[in-house]
Parts: structure tokens; sequence; C-alpha cells
């Protein structure tokens, strides 16, 4: 039994370092517990948590200067968009340079998290029970995979891959394959088999994605938004985005990428470099939602009919946090898990939830400024606003949710970076 500190921290990946990093300059005496044996999370290729969805050809889709932490920026000989191991070399140098590495314990899995009558964690680790205050949960949300739900009927008799197992190029080499999504990920698989020029490519997709380049006029895309411009309407963000989009590079389904069924900003778009050029080429083709399978043979919705070798599911994760067994934190259907402000459980004092989110934008300065809210809230310095006023929020969050996006498990965790980050920082002078 170990003796009762303030904080526990689940999770070194980019937000669990930030928050050790942060609560060890406040003071705040905290363990950080990490399944793998070095930090990064899901950037550390074949990281050995098991937990990691990178693939050996994966760069960020966040630019260098966005995705840094506030007061340590990523190298300006750094690519603009850096490889998966330029940002673990990153975090290397962040946790060396404030000095909190040696308060991570590695190797050490929590197992169970529960909270007594006199409101104290008890955190089973596979070394022991320890005794926290408040607990900081930061394992990430894309690491269980969510397959289509119902599935799909009949039996595909190829091979079937969920893009968290997919790591090498040689895994669809040379095959003809099905991916089916059009997120993030989707696409970036979809364009790697599409450049080794062997096999055919074809991307399923029910209601299609707003396909946004990288690089807009020599500008990387998400340096485009700022504050100013994300308080403007809705109608006046999707105009001048659209607008920026048609002048650029045209209409997407002039280079046989499907017009998508939803506005812009009505979902997280896709963002892609490559995805025109190669469809434009043949080299990546569309169809719709799958219909049914027999065998190989796969049946799609617009009543026509393709064989493959491969399918690769790219549909998403389930937010899962294991170590909670209180049947209220199993949200892994749908990924409804309502917060306040993300991050505060109204009915759980003392229980935080680190980067538990989805941004237009990038997710690390957003998980930096919850880590000092966090360690404001602990140190007495702003306060909470009471459980009525806090479950009023996350109804009108909720809400506003609701009238923006479809619902599905994809968007139950967006938020806008600037007006989500500035929200955080009224709340800090609370």
């Amino acid at each position: 039994m170990n003796v009762r500190k303030t904080v526990c921290i689940i999770g070194a990946g980019s937000s669990g370092i930030v928050a050790a990093k942060t609560l060890k300059e406040h003071g705040i005496s905290f363990d950080c517990f990490e399944k793998g044996s070095q930090i990064g999370g899901n950037w550390r290729f074949n990281n050995d948590n098991g937990m990691s969805s990178a693939y050996r050809s994966l760069h960020i889709n966040t630019n260098r200067i966005i995705m840094a932490y506030s007061d340590y920026p990523m190298p300006a000989e750094y690519p603009m968009f850096p490889h998966h191991s330029h940002i673990i070399n990153y975090f290397d140098n962040y946790a060396n340079h404030f000095g909190f590495l040696e308060d991570i314990q590695f190797n050490t899995e929590v197992r169970d998290v529960t909270r007594n009558n006199n409101g104290v964690y008890h955190v089973t680790t596979d070394n022991g029970l320890h005794l926290y205050d408040n607990v900081i949960v930061a394992n990430g949300h894309h690491w269980n995979p969510r397959f289509p739900d119902p599935a799909f009927k009949g039996n595909f008799t190829g091979e079937i891959l969920h893009s968290h197992f997919y790591k090498e190029v040689e895994q669809i080499k040379g095959k003809n394959i099905l991916v089916v999504g059009i997120g993030n990920s989707a696409v970036d698989i979809a364009c790697e088999a599409a450049r080794t020029y062997s096999g055919k490519v074809v991307i399923s997709t029910r209601s299609g994605a707003n396909i946004v380049p990288n690089w807009l006029w020599s500008i990387p895309f998400d340096s485009l938004a700022s504050s100013l411009s994300s308080k403007l309407p809705m109608a006046i963000q999707r105009f001048f985005l659209g607008t920026a989009l048609r002048l650029a590079r045209g209409k997407q389904e002039d280079f046989g990428v499907p017009k998508p069924k939803r506005l812009l900003l009505s979902e997280h778009p896709t963002l892609s470099q490559d995805l025109l050029n190669l469809s434009g080429r043949g080299l990546v083709k569309f169809k719709p939602n799958v219909k049914e399978f027999k065998g190989k043979t796969v049946f799609f919705e617009d009543e026509t009919e393709q064989d493959f070798d491969m399918i690769v599911y790219a549909t998403g994760y389930k937010v899962t946090f294991p170590f909670l067994k209180n049947q209220s934190f199993d949200v892994s259907e749908t990924n409804d898990f309502r917060l306040y402000k993300k991050v505060v459980h109204p009915d759980f004092a003392g229980l935080f939830f680190l980067a538990l989110i989805q941004p237009l934008g990038a997710i690390m300065p957003l998980a930096e400024v919850q880590s000092k809210w966090i360690a404001k809230i602990l140190k007495g310095e702003t306060k909470l606003p009471n459980k009525d006023e806090m479950l009023k929020s996350i109804q009108e969050d909720k809400q506003a949710m609701a009238k923006r996006y479809k619902e599905s498990p994809r968007h139950t965790l967006q938020v806008d970076f600037h007006p989500y980050k500035e929200s955080i920082e009224r709340e800090m002078k609370r």
C-alpha cells in the first residue's frame, strides 16, 4: 500500500506527458502509470503497450507549428507535416527538457479504479494498490477498433483488416482492396495502396466526405483557422471555406471523388493532399455502402458487384475505459460520454478525462490547456460550477452538437479548436 498522493495519471501518451509536466510545475504530487516501456502512446510505432495505431509511413495531418506545446516548439528543421518518428523524438526531448521522465512508472498497467465513500480513489495496478484524491484518465481513444454495427450481411472469405492493425505497405501490396470508410486513415491507406500500382483500390462510403488539402495556397490548411474566423456564423465560415477550396482545386467530384451528402464543417474533415490526384488518375475509385458479402464478392447498394482480396475497415474506434468497471462508464457502443467541458465528470468529484476530444485542429495544445485548468482546480485557484450548472452546460453542448453534426459515434467528441480553447481559458478565471 503506497502513501496516498494527490493525483494518478493513467497513460503517458501525448496528453499524459503534458499532464505530468504541468502537475510537476505546480508542485502537485502524482504518479503516472504507463502500460508500455516508453512515452508517446499512439505516436510510437509498434509501441509495446499494444495500443498504437501508427503505421510506418504515417505523417501527422496537423502542422508542426499548430501541434506543438505552447512552451516547447517543434524544431524548425522538421517538415511542416512531420513523420511519426519526428513526433516521438519531440516527445522524448520534451520529457527530458522538463525533467519529468523519472516520475513515470513504465510497464505498469492500471487494472481497476474505484472511488470509496470517502472520495478516495483506489487504483489497482499490476504491482499493487495505490490511493489518490484525484484521477486523470489519459488512456486515449484511438486503440479499440470499431466495426460496422450491424455487420454487413453475408460472409467475406478474403482477408479482413481493421486500419488499427495496418502497419506496413506489404500487408496490402498487390491485392485488390476495399477500404470501408473515408476518414483520414481510410484515405491514407487507400492512397498508399494506389501508389504501389498493383491491384485495384476502392473506397466504400455511405455519405462521402469533404476532402481538404494539407496545403492551401502554400499555407498549411489548419493555420488558416483563427479565433476570429471561428466566431463568424457557420454559414459564413462554410461560404469562405467552400470558396477557397473551389478556387484552389475546383470540385472534388471532377476528380472522381463523390460529392459529400453533408455540408462543410458538419463533420470531421478528411485531410489529404494526394487523394484527388490519385482518384483523377483512376488509381482510387469509389463505391457506395456495402450491401452484402458472398465469398470474395462484394455487392454494393448501387446494385453493382466486385471481387476483392481484402477488406480494410477504417471505421473508427470505441471510447473505452477498461479500468473503470462502473456501468456508467461503458459508452463503447455510442461514444456518447458527456462531461463538463469534455473533462469533468459531474458525478465523480476528482475524476478528470484528458484529451477525450476530436478537434478541428491539433489535440496537444488543447490537452495542455486542459491540464493547466485541472492543476488550478486542484490547487483551489479556480472552482467548478455546481452540479446543476454542469449538467445544464452538458445538455446545451449536446444540443449544439446535434444541430451541427449527424448523430454518430464519430461526432460525439467534436470540438472547434479556438472556441474550445477559449472556453477552458475562461474556466480558469472562474
